[in-house]
């Protein structure tokens, strides 16, 4: 077998093998296949797609060409959530406590922030103290003992998908569907859980720019899930505008601090809700989605939800202080509000852009060594919809660095355009994918 042979058998749209595809992997896995042939691969796979049994294939040989965790020692069925990445996209740090509130076990590898998209394992190091380091028995003790804990990826997971994401971003074969779906199912199926909910994002702030091109990574995503026999579901949900109303890791954790203390309600909570829903009713746990919302919503208002996420970080090594008394969490020295430059309605917000302020001001990564300041970011004042009288404040700064907070200031105004007419918001959630419902 020669990857010449498969580079020219993929390039006229024929079929790869099972086998072809495990031999492409492996081989460019231990170095044998060169970045130059896997390039010619990854553009031919573009241009010429992949079937759904070729879709599963790559999946497959990703999945083990390293470690695949068996959380057989952990008791019961357990659940992972992933997102394709967003603006104030802090949904993990309220629906995890929420969903082990409920009894399900949360046993989830989460990534660190690169570009303007933070990371939940960066959020919630905003704890002074708290740890992902976890070795795989401590792992599994603290799922068993407490029903919830978060650990960073490990080295030797899925190390073809380590290798072929570097590639893919630097040759122009990024928004390629089997490549998408195989890159984040792969890594989904090695961290061994038997419910996978994924939060497929739309609009502005996302990689999928309509609802089509997320329905169609959707309906992909949950097929190869079943058919690698996990229980999958999807939630198409709107980026047109960041998520809830903080865009930074402390600030982030301050607002899903309040959600889970009941006081704040809207899209977060809202998004938090469709995705539990979902984790409840593919594990059994409920019978329907109404349901799965009335059992969510009650871990919110007995405090259980609350209380899981302290009970998560003290075990963790983190200050769960914090979790009751959010003002302990890292503050910025600098707070400066962005006054709007006209009166009008909130028409557009640009997200990423919003998202790359926050990056610019130290709260997110250009680099994989850059540090992150847990301080900083964007507090929005207004969202899509909303009124504003000139002068009136549209977002505000938490800066440490007073020329960054002035550039910060200049590039919020132009994230937010206003309008005089009426302005339509679509839904929070598109479509629901899934077999609980």
């Amino acid at each position: 077998m020669r990857m010449t042979d498969l580079i020219a058998k993929k390039r006229d749209g024929q079929v790869l093998s099972t086998e072809e595809i495990y031999y492409m992997i492996a081989g460019y896995t231990d170095g044998s296949i060169p970045d130059y042939q896997m390039s010619a691969m990854c553009m031919a796979i573009l241009l010429k797609g992949m079937n759904e049994q070729e879709t599963l294939d790559l999946t497959m040989a990703m999945t083990y060409s390293g470690e695949v965790l068996d959380l057989s020692p952990i008791e019961g069925i357990k659940a992972d959530k992933h997102s394709t990445g967003g603006v104030g996209d802090k949904t993990s740090l309220v629906l995890c406590p929420m969903v082990a509130a409920c009894g399900l076990k949360i046993a989830k590898m989460s990534g660190r922030g690169l570009g303007h998209t933070g990371g939940t394992i960066d959020k919630l190091e905003s704890f002074p103290g708290f740890s992902t380091a976890l070795s795989e028995k401590e792992f599994f003790e603290n799922v068993n003992r407490h029903g919830i804990a978060l650990i960073g990826q490990t080295a030797n997971l899925v190390p073809a998908d380590k290798k072929l994401y570097a590639l893919r971003d630097v040759t122009g074969t990024v928004p390629s569907i089997p490549l998408i779906v195989s890159s984040i199912m792969s890594k989904k199926l090695a961290s061994g859980a038997d419910v996978i909910v994924l939060d497929v994002k739309c609009g502005d702030g996302s990689f999928m720019k309509t609802p089509g091109q997320a329905l169609e990574l959707a309906e992909n995503l949950t097929k190869i899930g079943r058919r690698a026999g996990r229980r999958c579901a999807a939630v198409i949900t709107d980026m047109d505008q960041p998520l809830g109303f903080a865009v930074g890791n402390a600030l982030e954790v301050k607002e899903a601090i309040a959600v889970l203390k009941g006081e704040q309600e809207g899209d977060l909570l809202d998004l938090c809700l469709a995705l539990g829903s979902c984790m409840l009713t593919e594990a059994g746990f409920a019978g329907s989605h109404a349901e799965a919302k009335e059992t969510l919503k009650m871990s919110i208002r007995d405090g259980r939800a609350l209380n899981k996420l302290a009970e998560m970080v003290r075990a963790q090594g983190g200050d769960d202080r914090a979790v009751y008394q959010p003002e302990l969490l890292p503050k910025a020295a600098i707070q400066v509000e962005v006054p709007a430059p006209k009166s009008g309605r909130v028409g557009r917000i640009h997200a990423e852009a919003v998202g790359l302020v926050s990056m610019m001001l130290g709260g997110g990564r250009a680099t994989k060594e850059d540090v992150i300041d847990p301080a900083v970011g964007v507090v929005l004042r207004k969202k899509l919809g909303d009124a504003v009288a000139e002068g009136e404040s549209l977002a505000q700064v938490h800066a440490n660095d007073p020329e960054k907070a002035k550039e910060a200031v200049e590039r919020l105004q132009d994230c937010f355009e206003l309008t005089s007419g009426p302005v339509v918001r679509g839904p929070l959630i598109h479509q629901i994918l899934g077999t609980g419902l």
